[in-house]
């Protein structure tokens, strides 16, 4: 079974996407990241726009930890000279540098829609994809070129919390409830059958961005019982279908202030920590 991997490097998965690169570098066929300065989404300066509008100013440092730091520490910050499954050396490598070392093929998804992303299954001979952190929407052509179909990890209990911040959409519950999903992918957001899920209990004083790093991590064990079975059967599971939920999106000005009523925050000084140490010597 040839994986392709989608994926797209931040706070919240960085850590555990190379990890599991790293312990599947024999079965991966081709890791595709996704570009954040696509022109569909105005670039990266149309993005940001868009969340100020909608968000204000107080999502900035939930951007820039997640994503502005890490992008620019991995093309600054020199990284390990060797990157060995056995050790956590593969987690501080930026996932361009650890796809060389390991000899896989990385290309860059500007549309996960039409035909391109089915040229790419094809020429790398990938059967299944494993969606780790992307945020793009598969189109059920992208979806069909996929002989075993796909799957999703999604730090969330589905269907709750559908959307591309899960845990501040827990954080804004009166008690906020946390876990993680591996679901089939499907031509919608996080609405596939479930494949596996976990409940897992953070800290009460847990941010936004830690609750993902955390949640992230605790999805690699589920993710690799769910590619088992299919290594074991040659099908993905039919799974568990559930009600589709209302859309959570990215937060509203309301919403973040209703955040900072119930005392729980964005970020705070350990993200920001480590966001600084994702690429290190």
């Amino acid at each position: 079974m040839r994986l392709a991997l989608f994926t797209l490097e931040a706070l919240a998965n960085a850590r555990a996407v190379r990890r599991f690169v790293a312990e599947h570098a024999d079965e991966i066929a081709v890791v595709a990241l996704s570009d954040p300065h696509r022109p569909s989404t105005g670039g990266l300066t149309g993005q940001v726009r868009r969340h100020v509008l909608r968000s204000g100013t107080g999502f900035l440092p939930y951007l820039g930890v997640n994503f502005g730091l890490p992008d620019l520490v991995s093309a600054l910050a020199p990284a390990p000279k060797t990157s060995n499954p056995g050790d956590d050396t593969a987690a501080a490598t930026p996932l361009p540098v650890l796809c060389r070392r390991l000899g896989l093929p990385c290309v860059t998804v500007t549309s996960v829609s039409g035909a391109a992303v089915g040229e790419v299954l094809r020429r790398h001979g990938a059967d299944l994809i494993v969606s780790f952190h992307f945020d793009q929407i598969f189109d059920a052509d992208a979806l069909a070129a996929a002989p075993l179909g796909g799957v999703n990890l999604h730090p969330s209990l589905l269907p709750h919390h559908r959307g591309p911040v899960p845990t501040l959409h827990a954080l804004l519950e009166p008690t906020p409830r946390f876990g993680v999903t591996i679901h089939r992918l499907a031509a919608a957001v996080d609405a596939g059958a479930i494949l596996a899920q976990q409940a897992v209990t953070l800290a009460p004083d847990v941010t936004a961005s830690r609750a993902a790093v955390l949640l992230h991590e605790a999805g690699r064990p589920l993710l690799d019982g769910v590619l088992r079975r299919v290594r074991e059967d040659g099908r993905l599971p039919e799974g568990r279908t559930v009600p589709v939920l209302p859309y959570c999106g990215f937060p509203t000005r309301a919403q973040l202030r209703d955040l900072k009523r119930r005392g729980r925050r964005l970020v705070d000084g350990r993200d920001l920590r480590e966001a600084l140490s994702l690429s290190r010597p």
